[in-house]
């Protein structure tokens, strides 16, 4: 599917209807040993969305939730399926994605196999129990696809299979990880893990939000940041929180609601 049109709106456009929509921050505090507590959707690129989407919805039974112009990015759809109502995996499809994969570079093929530094090297997808996961393989094979496994990894056990666009895939069952049982003192001492490290490693520091919030800091090259030409870059960091919630939000679906 090939995008020949794009009808994603300015966000210049919305700057009146959005103003009405109060910034909210509100101060509250959380618990300051509050961490990210799953994935909310993981963002995969794509050149055929409807091939994507019809796998996930019938190999694997995940429904379509959203397909829409990506916000504020040209030319480019945005499709997301649903693992559970606060999980997602996403598709992006822009016209200018590469449709070769290059094994080691952009994909690893399988759950072993090397791939660039910061690429996702295999995605695990989430099930209750061993039965649950036997009946997984069950629905995949069924739909004329090889998988392998189940394979017991002691604290999860899993099955591997391809995707589309060469996705390396598994499905696993297990939770609540014992560190004192699977951190491997050799592994830490070859990754150049101290024991200190190892220490604050496994207990992070906790945070409590302060009662101005953080500004915004300086760029810094050594540091990891989000890639955009700089003056983009440079505008968008630049800009105060609230006007960004206000200028840069799109938050009405594409479809208004059934009255």
């Amino acid at each position: 599917m090939t995008t020949t049109a794009n009808t994603t709106k300015n966000p210049t456009e919305n700057t009146t209807q959005l103003e009405r929509r109060t910034y909210p921050d509100t101060g509250a505090k959380p618990a300051p040993d509050l961490h990210p507590r799953g994935v909310n959707h993981l963002a995969i690129s794509t050149a055929d969305m409807k091939t994507q989407l019809t796998f996930w919805s019938d190999v694997l039974g995940c429904p379509t939730k959203a397909l829409y112009w990506m916000h504020g990015v040209p030319n480019t759809f945005h499709g997301f399926v649903e693992l559970a109502p606060d999980s997602y995996i996403a598709f992006v499809q822009t016209p200018a994605n590469p449709t070769e994969p290059q094994w080691g570079i952009s994909h690893a093929g399988n759950a072993g196999d090397p791939v660039t530094a910061g690429a996702m090297q295999h995605l695990a997808l989430h099930v209750d129990s061993l039965d649950e996961l036997l009946t997984m393989r069950d629905r995949i094979r069924h739909h004329g696809i090889q998988v392998m496994g189940p394979i017991d990894h002691g604290f999860c056990q899993s099955i591997y299979f391809g995707g589309p666009e060469h996705l390396a895939l598994e499905v696993t069952t297990g939770s609540a990880i014992d560190a004192s049982q699977w951190i491997d003192p050799e592994v830490q001492g070859l990754c150049g893990i101290s024991n200190d490290e190892l220490a604050r490693l496994m207990r992070p520091d906790e945070f409590e939000r302060p009662d101005e919030a953080v500004s915004q800091p300086p760029y810094d090259p050594d540091l990891p940041n989000l890639h955009y030409p700089e003056v983009i870059r440079d505008a968008l960091m630049g800009m105060p929180d609230a006007e960004m919630w206000s200028k840069v939000s799109f938050p009405d679906p594409p479809v208004a609601p059934a009255e």
